[in-house]
């Protein structure tokens, strides 16, 4: 069996896994159940298609259906691109899916939590016919199927109005991205009936070949969360399911890297300013996400501003690639696009894992604001350890698997900054002090959330939580995959060496290694060290302790005779000083009482940081633009006699124009 068969299989296999929660004499657990088993086999199925194509043969397999469209056949395609985005599609599908088995906050008969399970295979089952789509309408027919049923899954409890709020507007972005895709393929003259093109085989030089770059970086950027296109995303992440949220963010945002790739590979020799625009986009998504991220109090709002960081250091590997073509540089190519498409695969681990613990968090705590929340690791010890995993490595620090990829695109932007000059000099040397500046305050803002939620003392009433088994398992798995990556990272370079050389425009030229131009086998053998000198130091503090009487005590009381636990630094106390720093950027919003006396009476304080370019920005514009257009509204009087007026009069001004032209 051929691996684009096998990937049909898996594609099968996912959308069939939620029919049986759908089932009456199905319970909620059993449908989750036959759910996790279904998707196993289809990630089995799909991870040997993977390895077959990328290790075995690396054969371009194209299939065409004999059903017609009204846009043509469907055609299905494997290739590099699509083959190694299908890695993380079904790693993380088969996490969410265990995890999903020992979700317990919902009773026998709920039928929201089975219609999940349904719309969760739904969703894997599209993504992967997605990445396997060979023409335009076949990409777009299985787009839509993923946003929609996205949307579903996003706003199972819209009975709460701020769900149904984020996930009206995730709908809208995601109808906008549908329309400008539309366009986007109508310049590349696709229509649906042929293949796409073959990488390299058009000219970018061409103003239809702008066109189509910057219809594609809209489009596919919506998706993304690409700054300043990401409006939709930290509301619809923060008021999803848990478990859609690790899917979103780990996942959907990056089917828009996926179209964006797969979009530029057509292109030969593309302009300079392509990949200094993808940089500069970059830099400030990475930049401006961390930023908001340390500002928010709620815990999956924080995570979402997130990915849009990620996101942006994603879209830098890529321009970096681009600069590296239009300066016929390989070296620079290689590195930033390794960088990029690793990142692709270590942020949907890492990001995923980070949600599925803040569900776990969120179930235990009744909420999803860190400033009431804290010592939750006396609760959730695996939980807790798990989330410090995820923390690290997206803070990309060794010897976790985010260090790799960024370190891949650090070294991209030195060798550019050496082998560039002028104003692409100038924003490599941004770039490098952004990613650097980025890489500090990721660590300051995990410090905030790992303080405030697990450590220091409990703000409520801790309830007696017991960690399942499954979402520990399913955590256990992410985990060890990040920490694989990040030791041993070899093992995934194998991987990307075909992908890289398959979006290389020059076919049949060879592309420099990228484990010689990275030094792969030094990073392993630092993260190997830097394990064994964790380990020393921990056996040695054991043995410290073992001779050293142990005794308890409370923390400084800053001179307090009864220290509470409101005392203590919440997230927001712990983030205002940065918050204010950079309070042009991030609009903080105060509600301080005033002090009228020296014994004040109970008073509370209020702080907000909030989505700028929405709040700030959009929705001023679209009310002023409502309030204006008011009276166009009258000529909708509901009234037919006026309609075919309208009709009337629209008939014999285009007769007359028709007549005098």
């Amino acid at each position: 069996m051929i691996p684009l068969q096998l990937s049909l299989i898996a594609a099968l296999l996912c959308f069939l896994s939620g029919m049986p929660a759908l089932l009456s004499v199905v319970s909620v657990k059993l449908g989750r159940k036959l759910a996790f088993y279904l998707i196993s086999m289809a990630a089995v199925c799909g991870l040997c298609a993977v390895i077959m194509h990328l290790i075995v043969n690396g054969q371009i397999e194209v299939l065409e259906t004999i059903w017609k469209s009204p846009f043509g056949s469907l055609q299905f395609r494997l290739d590099g691109l699509s083959a190694f985005f299908m890695i993380p599609v079904l790693l993380v599908g088969v996490s969410i899916s265990l995890y999903n088995c020992g979700y317990s906050s919902s009773s026998a008969n709920n039928r929201a939590e089975s219609l999940l399970t349904f719309y969760f295979g739904i969703i894997i089952s599209s993504i992967i016919m997605l990445l396997l789509a060979a023409s335009g309408a076949t990409m777009l027919i299985f787009w839509e199927v993923m946003a929609l049923s996205v949307f579903f899954a996003m706003c199972m409890e819209h009975g709460r109005q701020e769900v149904r709020e984020a996930g009206l507007q995730y709908l809208v972005a995601s109808h906008v991205t549908v329309l400008v895709l539309l366009m986007m393929y109508s310049f590349l003259g696709q229509g649906g009936v042929t293949l796409f093109p073959a990488p390299g085989t058009m000219d970018a030089s061409s103003a239809s070949a702008t066109i189509i770059m910057l219809l594609a970086l809209v489009g596919f950027g919506l998706k993304a969360g690409i700054m300043p296109l990401h409006v939709w995303l930290p509301a619809a992440h923060a008021n999803a399911p848990s478990t859609v949220s690790a899917f979103m963010s780990g996942i959907i945002l990056k089917m828009g890297i996926y179209g964006l790739l797969r979009t530029l590979s057509f292109f030969s020799a593309p302009p300079l300013w392509w990949g200094v625009l993808l940089l500069v986009l970059g830099v400030i998504s990475t930049v401006v996400g961390v930023l908001f991220a340390i500002g928010q109090h709620d815990l999956k709002r924080l995570l979402a501003y997130h990915s849009i960081e990620n996101i942006g250091i994603i879209v830098m590997g890529i321009g970096i690639a681009l600069i590296g073509l239009g300066c016929d540089n390989r070296i620079l190519f290689v590195l930033g696009m390794a960088g990029a498409l690793l990142h692709v695969l270590n942020h949907a681990l890492f990001k995923s894992l980070l949600f599925l613990t803040a569900g776990t968090v969120i179930d235990t705590a009744g909420t999803r604001d860190m400033d009431r929340m804290g010592g939750l690791s006396r609760v959730l010890p695996f939980t807790s350890v798990a989330f410090l995993i995820g923390a690290v490595a997206i803070c990309g620090l060794p010897p976790l698997n985010g260090f790799v990829s960024e370190l891949f695109i650090y070294l991209g932007i030195f060798k550019g900054f050496g082998l560039t000059s002028g104003n692409v000099a100038s924003v490599m040397a941004l770039a490098a002090v952004a990613l650097a500046l980025t890489g500090g305050l990721a660590v300051a803002c995990f410090v905030k959330v790992f303080g405030s939620v697990f450590l220091g003392s409990a703000r409520t009433i801790l309830p007696a939580y017991h960690e399942n088994r499954a979402r520990s398992a399913a955590m256990a798995v992410l985990a060890f995959f990040c920490v694989l990556i990040g030791v041993l990272p070899f093992s995934v370079v194998r991987l990307l060496e075909p992908v890289v050389q398959s979006l290389f425009p020059q076919q049949g030229v060879l592309l420099p290694s990228i484990q010689t131009t990275a030094g792969v086998y030094g990073i392993s053998g630092m993260a190997a060290l830097l394990i064994l000198a964790v380990v020393v130091l921990f056996v040695c503090y054991l043995n410290r302790l073992k001779s050293t009487p142990v005794s308890s005590s409370v923390t400084w009381d800053c001179g307090y005779a009864a220290p509470t636990s409101s005392m203590q630094y919440t997230a927001s106390s712990f983030a205002e000083m940065l918050v204010r720093i950079f309070s042009g950027i991030l609009r903080p919003e105060y509600k301080e009482p005033p002090m009228t006396s020296l014994f004040p009476e109970q008073e509370s304080f209020y702080s907000h940081v909030p989505e700028v370019t929405l709040d700030k920005g959009i929705i001023p514009f679209m009310l002023a633009v409502d309030r204006r257009l008011s009276s166009v509204r009258r000529l909708q009087s509901g009234q037919l006699n006026r309609y075919l007026m309208y009709i009337f009069v629209a008939l014999i001004v285009l007769l007359t124009i028709s007549y005098f032209s």
